[in-house]
Order: structure tokens, then C-alpha cells, then sequence
């Protein structure tokens, strides 16, 4: 896959993807957004590189990030749930003190168009982003239907290389020389 760019060529470069999806009551058999997530990336010709499931439960969710952020490996960490406002809701206070940077622009262009979708409930969502050593980092609410909303009208396109005229990809320290 290659999109021209001027009189230059870029092809596709996959990513290597870790998928968290955080809740109380969800497992592998009914994790609707977890699938969703993990559908779309392999869609787009990206890697699975791990998938887990971990409770509402802010060192829990900190554990994994940030074991994740230190793997070379990992180049992406997509989170799915916990970002609400209600009860035990707790992705971005485990997740946002381990960004070198945050991404505001993510979470305020994610809740644009998610308002086109639910209206006003949109302002309960904290999605928010990030990047860690290298290492972008996107949190997500926990319905099926903001994932995907997240992962095609937002995430896909920046994880791509050959997205114009900049994206997310072509910023990863192990991709700038390309």
C-alpha cells in the first residue's frame, strides 16, 4: 500500500498496537470494544502485540501502561473504558500522569465528533491522549460505538505513515528515518 506524496512514494508501515480495555465487569468472551479495537487495527494492516483486561482500578491500569510505555515493542496503547464520570471511573487520572505530553487536541476533536453522534451526553467523555517514551497512548470510553468513532475518523488516520500532511507515525523515533 503506498499513497504518492509529491514525486515521492510512502508506503504503509504497520504499527505494533497493545489494546487495554478497562472494567469491572467485562471479559474476554463479551469485551465488545476490545474486538472492535482490535478488528479495526488489524484491518488497517496493523499488529496486535497484546491485549489484556484489567479492573477499574487506577494502579492496575497504571501497572500495565506503564509496563507497555517501557517495552520496545509497543508502539501504540489504545484503552478502552474508564472514562466516564461516574463511580470508579478512572482511566485518565492512572493514565495522564505518565504523558511526556499530552494530545489535547484528541480528546477535544474526539468529543466534536461524538457530538454529532450522542449530542449532548458527549461531555461526560475524558478521552483523552498522550505520548510516554515514544509511545502514543489513546484513551477511549468503554461503547463499542466511540471506539470506532475514535479509531476511523481520528486514530487511523494519524497511525498512518502516509497520512498528509503530518501524522503521529512519522514522529515515532524509530520511524523518522524513513
Amino acid at each position: 500500500m503506498t499513497e504518492k506524496s509529491g514525486n515521492r512514494e510512502r508506503e504503509f508501515v504497520p504499527l505494533n498496537i497493545a489494546i487495554l480495555t478497562i472494567s469491572d465487569s467485562r471479559t474476554e468472551a463479551d469485551d465488545k470494544s476490545g474486538k472492535v479495537l482490535i478488528e479495526r487495527l488489524a484491518g488497517s494492516g496493523h499488529r496486535l502485540c497484546e491485549k489484556k483486561i484489567v479492573p477499574d482500578d487506577i494502579y492496575s491500569i497504571r501497572a500495565v501502561v506503564s509496563a507497555w510505555i517501557a517495552d520496545a515493542n509497543v508502539q501504540v496503547v489504545l484503552t478502552t473504558g474508564g472514562t466516564g464520570v461516574t463511580g470508579r471511573d478512572g482511566t485518565p487520572e492512572a493514565v495522564r500522569v505518565l504523558f511526556d505530553k499530552e494530545i489535547e487536541g484528541f480528546g477535544e476533536t474526539f468529543r466534536v465528533l461524538s457530538y454529532q453522534q450522542i449530542r449532548t451526553s458527549t461531555i461526560q467523555s475524558r478521552a483523552i491522549a498522550g505520548v510516554a517514551n515514544g509511545t502514543y497512548i489513546f484513551c477511549m470510553p468503554g461503547s463499542p460505538g466511540a471506539c470506532a468513532t475514535a479509531w476511523d475518523e481520528l486514530i487511523s488516520q494519524q497511525l498512518d505513515y502516509r497520512t498528509r500532511p503530518c501524522n503521529l507515525a512519522e514522529l515515532m523515533p524509530r520511524l523518522k528515518e524513513r
